[in-house]
């Protein structure tokens, strides 16, 4: 399966790229996908940022505690491949 990307339009200006691996976690990429196209992320913050490492967001509440209402929690898919 051929790597994805997903962009994020920020409401301060400018893109953030995110490389999507559905060879790595099929089931997270889809829901990813499948939330963003309904707008799930729509106004949602990044909770967490550390420059020139990793940014979290996705969560409705803010937190890092929330997820999708309407959807269950997905099984984890872990991978050692960086």
């Amino acid at each position: 399966m051929a790597d994805e990307t997903l962009t994020l339009t920020l409401d301060s200006g400018g893109d953030v790229v995110i490389k999507l691996r559905p060879d790595l976690a099929p089931g997270h990429v889809a829901r990813i996908v499948e939330n963003a196209k309904e707008g799930f992320y729509d106004g949602v913050v990044f909770h967490r940022v550390i420059p020139g490492f990793m940014a979290q967001g996705g969560d409705p509440t803010g937190t890092g505690m929330g997820g999708h209402p309407d959807k269950p929690d997905l099984k984890a898919e872990f991978s050692r491949e960086p």
